[in-house]
């Protein structure tokens, strides 16, 4: 499905931090990009990636996977072991990043789960009707590279996504282009998207969905919680409470502007 190229030259070169038994990396310091225990490694450390397995609250089976941008790994990594049934893609355009996967702990590829070398953008606009969920996790020192963020490459996650798909977007508030970006989602995903705030640093974390009730409802939400909570240690009541508030302003706004 997806075309994979090596030794692509890319302006990034990841570095390696090792302190207190974690292992973080980076485009440029202090920024960090991932980071892992090394008693743990499956485990989610950084508040961001625990936000965005929210993904879960609208689509707890699902099927198939893509995400864009490798890091260190750890969401592909709890993926890999707590959703033992779906099949998982990883994209990431540096080879040099898909270079560390064993530092990283990264499970080899097998007949459920693989990473590519490609860019995620080409896979993206390759790809029709063919996911459950979309993963957006890609930054270089810069942000948001320009081809992860433009309202075509939305479009086309739109498109990616099979009837029920859920789009998850990691974005910085911070970057000057935030706003558009989200204006860019709600519009191709037609006004079906809610941000929350990650708990630590700037991440704001996108969900978008393609058709459906998006969001679930407030029984669905607390359903879906109820059924997943044991399985997922990733603080997804927290995902879901701002969840709620998020979606309970709006229908405030609207109620004012009426």
């Amino acid at each position: 499905m997806f075309k994979a190229f090596h030794n692509t030259p890319t302006p990034e070169t990841p570095l390696l931090h090792e302190e207190n038994g974690a292992l973080s990396l980076h485009f440029d310091f202090p920024t960090i990009q991932s980071r892992m225990l090394k008693a743990e490694p499956e485990r989610l450390i950084l508040d961001y990636t625990r936000t965005m397995m929210g993904f879960l609250l609208f689509q707890p089976k699902p099927k198939r996977i893509a995400m864009i941008g490798l890091g260190g790994g750890s969401l592909a990594k709890y993926c890999h072991l707590r959703l033992p049934e779906t099949d998982f893609t990883a994209i990431e355009i540096s080879s040099e990043v898909v270079a560390l996967r064993k530092e990283f702990g990264i499970p080899e590829d097998d007949a459920r789960f693989r990473v590519v070398c490609a860019d995620g953008a080409d896979a993206v606009r390759n790809s029709k009707n063919s996911f459950d969920i979309l993963l957006i996790d890609g930054f270089d020192r810069n942000g948001q590279p320009r081809q992860l963020c433009s309202a075509m490459f939305y479009d086309n996650c739109h498109a990616a996504l099979r009837p029920g798909g859920v789009l998850v977007v990691n974005l910085c508030a911070d970057d000057t282009g935030y706003g558009s970006y989200i204006a860019r989602i709600s519009d191709s995903f037609n006004g079906n998207a809610v941000v929350v705030e990650a708990d630590e640093g700037e991440n704001k974390i996108v969900f978008a969905g393609k058709g459906g009730d998006f969001p679930p409802t407030l029984k669905d939400l607390t359903d879906r919680l109820g059924a997943l909570e044991a399985l997922h240690p990733v603080e997804l009541d927290k995902t879901a409470q701002k969840i709620l508030q998020r979606q309970q302003a709006r229908s405030g706004k609207r109620k004012t502007r009426r």
